[in-house]
């Protein structure tokens, strides 16, 4: 190997496999994406109250009933 071909591997970075480039990504940024999507997910009847507002609504006192 020349002296030439050592400084271009210097400069030129190793190309990372993906699974790196995932674990790496998400040591900086975390889990940003969920795993599955909403409409992948069990979805509640369209006539049904969300969960969220089933528990919005459980957390009033009874004297604002």
């Amino acid at each position: 190997m020349t002296d030439e071909q050592r400084r271009d591997d210097v400069r030129r970075p190793r190309r990372e496999a993906d699974w790196e480039r995932r674990r790496r990504l998400a040591e900086v940024f975390g889990d940003v994406l969920p795993e599955t999507t909403r409409d992948e997910r069990d979805a509640e009847a369209p006539d049904e109250e969300p969960a969220s507002e089933r528990w919005l609504r459980s957390q009033v006192p009874p004297h604002h009933g």
